[in-house]
């Protein structure tokens, strides 16, 4: 752009987004430049920030000086480097430097991992010790290690009857339950397996401990349970969009229930428990008509819990040690044997099978002294002799023991107690 200078008449040439003041050096002040256009403003272009130029020059140049992620690599590069690391690194990828810990804490990265099939499944374990102490470990399965984890919170460190779920995959959610000093709690917190800390999410819309919970469709339904302070079961049910980020009633159970066994099963929530006068009772909830219904049958009186649904099949453990599996066969309304893994480990709660989550594409089984199972029940072959990838006892921190040892300990009086599982779930990162 050129204009004339006021003073000399000479046509120079000047930035057009510049201040009109930087015309002619002789103006040593805006306010002696404002003298020759009278009622002006400051530039020449208002809507043009005047140091428009030296913030883009200041960025670009902050961004020409700023470390690649690694040496040597362009970022793009570097990033299809780090998503192959081992999620069991992932720790001390973190303390590396600012670049790397902004990479991981955001969800670009673990986004990146999924959609190329290199998300690692964990198994996430809460353990109630003899003294009511909650602790909490994650089980590596790729190398069969149990990963440090950060303390639970305060608040749930002795508590009872609480809730725990997964919701997209990565967020681990504890909710409700009762404290000691609090009584019955609305309170919900979730730990990210991404950026392995916990954080706040919205209270329940009521108080409740020993209720039951699922997750469909990426939501967290509640229903049923105690409530401290009014002596009576609950029969209010709510859910939690996490998309929304708040909760809301659903339609309350048929008869007020405290939940000691749920799964969801053909797109419904099936939970069974406990009445007001402690009668065993069982009802169905259906999401998309928001209702609830009372069931019975094969399915119902044969059900038992620890169960899982898996590939359209539910199924449920047949022994305590957990060595023998069930399925329900629904055109036929019964459950039928399905697998036996011909190692039975005693009748010791030690033993006993706490828990089943699907891990890898495979049904998991985990005991109170931490030994794992795999089953394969995808396999078309059903029998342990001929397929000994069918049934995988994998370590952990509670080695199996021989049957000789198992019923030695047992007669000794040495296979105590000291610990027992109150949730399992599966976090991908």
């Amino acid at each position: 752009m050129f204009i004339v200078s006021f003073l000399t008449g000479k046509l120079l040439q000047v930035d057009s987004v510049s201040c009109y003041c930087k015309v002619d050096s002789g103006l040593k002040t805006v306010a002696e430049a404002r003298k020759f256009v009278p009622g002006s403003k400051l530039c020449i272009q208002p809507d043009i920030n005047p140091n428009a130029h030296k913030s883009k020059n200041s960025r670009r140049e902050r961004t020409r000086v700023q470390p690649p992620l690694l040496p040597g690599l362009p970022d793009d590069l570097a990033i299809a480097c780090l998503i192959r690391v081992p999620r069991a690194e992932h720790r001390k990828l973190r303390v590396v430097c600012k670049r790397w810990y902004r990479l991981l804490a955001g969800n670009f990265f673990y986004s990146l991992r999924k959609s190329l099939g290199m998300a690692e499944e964990w198994v996430y374990v809460f353990k109630r010790d003899r003294d009511g102490k909650i602790s909490w470990n994650a089980f590596d399965p790729m190398h069969q290690l149990w990963q440090p984890l950060p303390p639970v919170p305060r608040e749930y460190s002795e508590a009872v009857g609480f809730g725990c779920a997964v919701l997209s995959g990565c967020h681990l959610y504890l909710f409700g339950g009762k404290d000691r000093q609090r009584g019955s709690m609305r309170r919900v917190i979730f730990y990210s397996a991404r950026t392995n800390k916990w954080h706040r999410a919205p209270d329940m819309l009521r108080k409740r401990h020993f209720f039951g919970s699922c997750v469909i469709n990426n939501c967290l339904y509640v229903a049923g349970g105690e409530c401290e302070g009014i002596h009576r079961t609950l029969r209010s049910a709510e859910v939690y969009d996490p998309n929304k980020n708040r909760w809301s009633f659903v339609q309350d159970m048929s008869t007020a229930m405290v939940p000691f066994i749920g799964v969801v099963y053909d797109g419904k929530w099936f939970v069974k428990g406990l009445g007001s006068h402690r009668e065993v009772m069982s009802e169905a909830y259906d999401p998309e008509s928001n209702s609830w219904s009372p069931v019975s049958g094969g399915m119902i009186s044969g059900w038992r819990n620890p169960s899982i649904s898996l590939n359209g099949q539910l199924y449920a453990l047949d022994c305590r040690d957990g060595c023998k599996l069930r399925v329900y066969d629904g055109a036929t309304d019964s459950w039928n044997k399905f697998i036996d893994s011909k190692l039975h480990l005693g009748n010791s709660r030690v033993l006993e099978a706490a828990g089943l989550v699907p891990l890898n594409g495979k049904l998991c089984i985990i005991r109170n002294n931490m030994s794992i199972s795999l089953v394969d029940v995808s396999s078309p072959d059903k029998q342990v002799e001929s397929n000994p990838q069918l049934w995988e006892n994998i370590g952990g921190r509670g080695h199996f023991r021989t049957l000789f040892t198992n019923i030695w300990s047992s007669i000794a009086g040495r296979s105590g107690l000291r610990s027992h599982i109150v949730h399992c779930q599966v976090l991908q990162a």
